[in-house]
């Protein structure tokens, strides 16, 4: 029953956001009164903070299989986009702005567990790319890996990218093909260029 209402809740947060969804619109939702949700979780912080670290494990759970498959560095990403996208539905709702603005605690700490994880995947694949002669032997790993998240980050800024002007998934295309261009060789764009004409195709 816990698993079932964290499911529930963590989809409404994505599609309406962590302060716009009541805890009567969940129970409303589920079929079930308040006090039942309230036998598993004290009050909404607790389920915000548990539903925020049920997506996080998803996700990286998601990234880390895609990364055992070994793709190429340039496709790994571009699989790990298609990944994120489809758990986080479109984002209309912005559930990061809100969360950020009413449960800062909340966001403060998964923004870290974000960073560490991010990092340590960017690291890898700028690695392997480099390796695989798609990115440059001259880059510096230490600060695209942080730049990355730091752009990441930033595309998911309601003041800097309104939403009604800025779709979050173009956003998200953009900031990955910015990111690649930068750092590949003539080998990895003749590879980046394949995979872009294929998503338009």
């Amino acid at each position: 029953m816990k698993d079932k209402i964290l499911e529930k809740a963590t989809d409404l947060f994505l599609k309406l956001g962590f302060k716009s969804v009541t805890m009567d619109d969940l129970a409303n939702e589920l079929g079930m009164s308040k006090k039942t949700i309230y036998t598993y979780f004290d009050n909404k912080t607790r389920l915000v903070e548990e539903s925020t670290s049920y997506l996080f494990s998803n996700i990286t759970n998601g990234i880390n299989n895609i990364c055992s498959l070994k793709h190429n560095p340039i496709v790994e990403m571009f699989e790990i986009r298609k990944f994120i996208i489809s758990n986080l539905k479109d984002e209309s709702s912005s559930p990061i702005y809100q969360l950020q603005k009413y449960y800062p605690k909340i966001h403060k700490f998964l923004k870290k567990e974000q960073f560490t994880f991010m990092q340590k995947c960017v690291i890898e694949n700028l690695k392997e790319g480099i390796e695989e002669g798609l990115f440059r032997k001259n880059l510096d790993i230490e600060f695209i890996s942080r730049i990355y998240f730091s752009g990441m980050t930033a595309i998911k800024d309601d003041d800097f990218f309104p939403p009604e002007q800025f779709s979050k998934i173009k956003l998200m295309d953009n900031y990955l093909e910015y990111h690649l261009r930068g750092i590949v060789t003539t080998k990895g764009k003749k590879v980046l260029t394949d995979i872009i004409k294929s998503n338009q195709s």
